[in-house]
């Protein structure tokens, strides 16, 4: 069904028939009911923290109560990518979409300066979350808010000496 053909049928629905379908559609599918809970009540800042703690056991989990071990880093991009298309699906303010893309880069390099990371991947992937977060805060005219965290970025890297340090200072570089 093309949009145009969808706007047609609501146009042909009565008023109660039409919030029928969107009572229904809210209870059937996750999706519609998270949108519509987030339109009504947004509490960003809630979910911004949520999603800091859940970004922040991939690198440093908690120590279940009882255990006699603390599980081990997963250190998953993937975790903190979900988020982050999850907030922009949301239409979460941009500010918090960068500070939350911004604070996966940090606590990755917070972990890598306690911790020897063999994986050429963790580098190449945190590489790509940093030209991710470049990318949005222009495409958002928020650069200037965020560029001395991205310049620490930059700084941590090269004191931590990454093996591909220079891309990230070329990323930087374009936008100084």
């Amino acid at each position: 069904m093309s949009k145009r053909d969808l706007k047609k049928y609501l146009g042909e629905l009565t008023k109660e028939q039409l919030e029928e379908q969107l009572i229904e559609l809210y209870e059937k599918f996750a999706p519609v009911k998270t949108y519509y809970d987030f339109v009504f009540n947004p509490k960003e800042d809630k979910l911004l923290q949520e999603a800091k703690v859940k970004i922040s056991h991939e690198y440093f989990p908690i120590k279940k109560p009882g255990a006699r071990w603390r599980p081990k880093a997963k250190m998953r991009r993937s975790v903190a990518q979900k988020l982050i298309k999850h907030f922009i699906m949301l239409g979460v303010d941009s500010y918090v979409v960068a500070d939350i893309m911004l604070y996966n880069i940090e606590i990755a390099q917070t972990y890598s300066s306690q911790n020897l990371i063999k994986q050429e991947l963790f580098y190449k992937s945190i590489f790509n979350s940093f030209e991710q977060v470049i990318n949005f805060v222009i495409a958002n005219g928020i650069l200037s808010d965020f560029k001395s965290r991205i310049e620490s970025i930059l700084n941590e890297t090269m004191q931590q000496k990454w093996k591909n340090k220079y891309d990230f200072e070329t990323i930087f570089d374009k936008i100084d």
